[in-house]
């Protein structure tokens, strides 16, 4: 079953130096851009990260110093990778907890101004383990028939991602052919900045998911408690955590003024 798209939507995957989204960096980077003519565009980028890859990261990619040392840097590749998946919506494995708030990072970090109101996010994993709790070489396994060849490189994961989800379209008929109900299918808890930092209320009204304020409204924590905005935006927290409560407070402040 091909995917019943409205505009473009790009599933991607990367491969980092590790796991924390604040200090980690992108190695490779792989996007397979799907049109709603059914036209492919794919692209796959090596990526100078700047730091050291650790060997037990190393061991599991297969990307070593040597291999990214002349690679350009992200930020020399921020604008390339972004005019690729503007405008589109988002696809991934494990994506909407690791891929794309990383991304995001990585892009702000580089001075683009990622956002992500008007895209939609199918979390392939998520419909999976909603599914047949598995991981992707036995998702690709039991849904496509196939052995995962060259698993975590990005490009072959990528590939595997789009074709188990379209797999997972043939297979089950409660399942809608359309990127918003997918995109609502396979989130967990929905979160305003991705990486789980913010979320919201009954009522759509963001609170904070962590720390002291837990469970309380952003808004009146950052009336209240004026402070608490300066010592997260100093503070090891996801640059797009940062902008979404940015956004926030500017939000608070107009409808003051307006």
């Amino acid at each position: 079953m091909e995917l019943n798209l409205t505009k473009p939507i790009c599933f991607f995957d990367l491969e980092t130096t590790g796991t924390n989204l604040v200090k980690d960096r992108i190695v490779e980077i792989a996007v397979l851009k799907i049109f709603p003519n059914g036209n492919k565009e794919s692209k796959t980028w090596l990526v100078n990260p700047e730091m050291e890859i650790p060997e037990e990261v190393i061991a599991i990619h297969g990307i070593s110093n040597e291999k990214i040392a002349n690679e350009p840097t992200f930020k020399e590749l921020a604008n390339q990778v972004y005019d690729m998946i503007k405008g589109c919506d988002l696809g991934g494995y494990n994506s909407n907890r690791f891929d794309i708030p990383l991304l995001a990072e990585e892009l702000l970090r580089a001075g683009v101004d990622f956002e992500m109101k008007n895209m939609l996010a199918v979390d392939v994993q998520t419909i999976f383990h909603k599914k047949e709790q598995r991981t992707l070489s036995a998702a690709y396994q039991f849904y496509c028939g196939k052995n995962l060849e060259d698993a975590h490189s990005a490009q072959a994961d990528t590939n595997a991602t789009y074709e188990v989800l379209k797999s997972q379209l043939d297979r089950y008929d409660d399942l809608t052919n359309d990127i918003k109900w997918l995109a609502g299918f396979s989130a967990r808890r929905r979160f305003a900045d991705f990486a789980g930092f913010i979320t919201y209320d009954k009522k759509g009204q963001e609170i904070f998911a962590f720390g002291k304020y837990k469970g309380k409204g952003v808004e009146k924590v950052l009336e209240e408690e004026p402070g608490y905005f300066g010592w997260i935006q100093n503070a090891d927290f996801p640059l797009y955590t940062k902008k979404v409560l940015t956004a926030i407070k500017l939000r608070k402040l107009n409808n003051k003024l307006s």
